[in-house]
């Protein structure tokens, strides 16, 4: 079992209990809401990454493994739900480690089919913040990545930084934790410095 794989069970893990959490939080949803929207924060972004790089069949339909993932991440999201009640800021810690996850495996992933650096910047980047997009869109809430915190920006940060150092032939566990921790650093520290990506224009 490789490290990429544990990482992708890891990152779907956190994914669905950050997705479940914020259904719970925001409305109260019953077990299949609830279910539905942990599912689809925890896939969203891995399947449309792999739709777009036409990488076939998608990671969870060929591996009923991120299935029982999922299960296991709403289960302990109810498991723990006082405490996640009394903790919410922290649980955003889920959160953070599921895009820090998700980059670097999206980067290594777009590498691997063959395709352009730029490119798997991109898609590092994108199967990160897209789970959240879909999960904050579904509780109709305003997606992340048009708040003014940074967020999208420190997956990719992360993402050059793999780059960087895989083109230098860094270990790649090395270079997963490496860069999976520069994501999780850069968005802990904005949260609470509250840092923020500039406006665009004047408004």
């Amino acid at each position: 079992m490789s490290i990429q794989y544990i990482f992708e069970i890891l990152g779907t893990i956190v994914f669905a209990i950050s997705g479940a959490s914020a259904a719970d939080e925001k409305s109260g949803h019953d077990w299949f809401g609830v279910t539905f929207v942990g599912f689809i924060t925890a896939i969203g972004g891995g399947s449309l990454r792999d739709m777009l790089l036409g990488s076939y069949p998608l990671v969870w339909i060929n591996d009923v493994n991120f299935i029982y993932a999922i299960i296991i991440g709403i289960v302990l999201m109810r498991i723990m739900n006082a405490s996640i009640d009394k903790y919410r800021r922290e649980i955003a810690l889920f959160d953070t480690m599921g895009i820090a996850l998700f980059t670097v495996l999206g980067t290594a992933k777009t590498l691997d089919l063959g395709f352009h650096p730029v490119i798997a910047a991109i898609m590092g980047m994108f199967t990160a913040v897209m789970g959240g997009v879909l999960r904050d869109t579904l509780i109709n809430a305003t997606p992340v990545i048009f708040r003014k915190e940074i967020y999208a920006t420190a997956c990719l940060v992360g993402a050059v930084l793999f780059l960087i150092l895989d083109s230098f032939d860094v270990n790649r566990t090395f270079n997963f934790v490496l860069s999976g921790m520069l994501i999780i650093t850069v968005r802990q520290l904005a949260i609470y410095y509250h840092w923020s990506v500039p406006k665009f224009g004047k408004s």
